[in-house]
């Protein structure tokens, strides 16, 4: 997978290459070239010769250094058991590799190209194949420089765009094979101030020295008053070209600075959603201290919402076991229909988000007890219809226990269940005589889990029944008492439990 990724970087910085190329030499190069000097069909064919000539000394050149360059990324990319070092060294060279690419183009491409032609122009010149004051040889050595930086500027933005599927495998990679994160550690590499005011240096002054240069070339060529015209027509096509490329060098820097900025907005909607995801950090300037920042920020929350999580476990434990302590006889029931709820849940496929809140519904099922009156809650015997009306008050009595506690959002998801866990699926329960699916999908779960671990745990006005027993009466309930769903879902792991249990006692 991380060799497709160094693959397609490469693809990325080749495309990149062409491109800056064909906007800056191609483009800008050959206009300025073959509309400013007035060739012969000979001359123009001896200039196509030696920009080949120097095209192939530059490509050679910079391939030298391009691949020096791309070896440490390669090194991690495509080899096995790269140590945290060595991630961490990359991940930085990856950052860098802008500022590289700059220094590319500005020293083997600018020197391969200029050198290489320079000389030739000068050769052909003395040997009379161009007619052109030797004065012009400076004049191309300003464009090419100018051009070149040109190209620089283009493929420092389309570089910066490249690199980040490299800088998110880094991080991956490091994070699950090491445990660790890659980061900067605070370092700007490149500061938003230097790339706004070369940025605004470049476009600003790149279409003023172009068109300068370029017209001091074009008068040298034509007497002004004879073409006055032509000189417009060709004066308006290069401040065009000019104006082409400011516009593209403003549309990269905004590019550049807005993705970070979309990153931060992303990541605030998240937070705002409760989604704690830290954002990747792939770029080398001042946004990277900021996107530090949010990721500390992130995790300060997590490590909040992991504490209140635990808090709430423990208020949770802590009534279910001060019901527990009221009633001796039933202690161990929440703990227990606890555990059967969530497992009835997770065969039903309820998400981890859903089991979680079902587990603590089902541990505060029966907390309403608390206002049961002693002599109805702990009585030996069988209850009398007005005592038996007093147990039935306990939904309720929960459910307005529980909407007294605050935070009232943690508490709201947990309510319904609560109340309802009496209810039948035919709609003779109690306290709403709701049936069928309106009976909320907690209170329909806990209701199959309450009932089994009743019938078969001991009174003390009775026995325990047997599992099969209490089993079979659950089969029977089906779709008149309990939710045929849940039933069926906890009958299959009852019958999972017998099949593994022989296996077990044999071992």
């Amino acid at each position: 997978m991380y060799q497709n990724i160094y693959y397609n970087f490469v693809r990325q910085l080749l495309l990149n290459y062409l491109i800056g190329s064909s906007i800056a030499v191609l483009g800008v190069g050959g206009i300025l070239i073959f509309s400013t000097l007035d060739l012969s069909f000979l001359e123009t064919h001896v200039m196509f010769f030696i920009l080949f000539i120097s095209a192939l000394v530059m490509g050679i050149c910079e391939y030298v250094v391009f691949k020096r360059h791309v070896k440490v990324i390669r090194n991690i990319l495509c080899t096995t058991g790269p140590t945290y070092m060595d991630c961490q060294h990359a991940f930085i060279h990856t950052h860098r590799f802008p500022m590289l690419t700059v220094k590319r183009i500005l020293g083997p491409h600018f020197l391969g190209l200029s050198i290489p032609a320079i000389s030739l122009v000068l050769l052909s010149i003395h040997l009379e194949w161009l007619e052109m004051p030797p004065n012009y040889v400076l004049y191309a050595t300003i464009g090419a420089l100018l051009i070149a930086g040109m190209h620089a500027f283009i493929e420092y933005f389309l570089t910066t765009r490249a690199i980040q599927p490299v800088l998110a495998s880094l991080q991956e990679f490091s994070k699950n094979v090491h445990r660790q994160t890659l980061s900067l550690e605070g370092d700007v590499l490149v500061s938003i101030r230097t790339k706004f005011l070369l940025s605004a240096l470049f476009i600003g002054i790149f279409p003023v020295l172009l068109f300068s240069l370029a017209t001091q070339v074009r008068l040298d060529e034509l007497h002004l008053e004879a073409y006055f015209p032509d000189f417009w027509n060709w004066a308006i096509i290069i401040l065009l070209v000019a104006a082409a490329f400011s516009s593209f060098g403003a549309f990269l820097l905004f590019r550049d600075i807005i993705q970070p900025i979309n990153t931060l907005l992303k990541g605030m909607k998240d937070v705002k959603e409760n989604q704690l995801v830290p954002a990747k950090e792939l770029y080398g300037d001042e946004f990277s201290n900021v996107i530090g920042g949010f990721n500390s920020m992130v995790q300060g929350l997590r490590e909040r919402n992991e504490t209140n999580r635990l808090l709430l476990e423990s208020f949770y434990q802590t009534l279910s076991t001060a019901l527990d302590a009221r009633d001796p006889y039933t202690a161990g029931h929440s703990l227990r229909v606890s555990e059967f709820s969530v497992l009835i849940g997770r065969r039903a496929n309820l998400p981890l988000e859903q089991l979680e809140q079902l587990k603590n519904t089902a541990l505060l099922h029966d907390i309403g007890k608390i206002g049961v009156r002693d002599d109805v809650l702990l009585k030996d015997g069988k209850l009398t219809d007005e005592e038996f009306e007093q147990i039935k008050l306990h939904p309720v009595l929960g459910a307005n226990i529980l909407e007294q506690v605050l935070p009232k959002e943690a508490m709201a998801k947990l309510i319904p269940g609560v109340r309802s866990h009496h209810e039948r699926f035919d709609g003779y329960g109690y306290p709403d005589r709701l049936s069928g699916t309106e009976i909320p999908l907690f209170g329909r779960i806990i209701a199959v889990a309450d009932a089994f671990d009743a019938m078969t745990s001991d009174r003390p006005y009775r026995k325990g029944m047997s599992t099969s027993r209490a089993l079979s009466i659950l089969q029977s309930g089906k779709g008149t008492q309990w939710d045929p769903r849940f039933v069926d879902c906890f009958l299959a792991i009852m019958k999972e439990r017998e099949e593994k249990a022989p296996i077990a006692s044999s071992i």
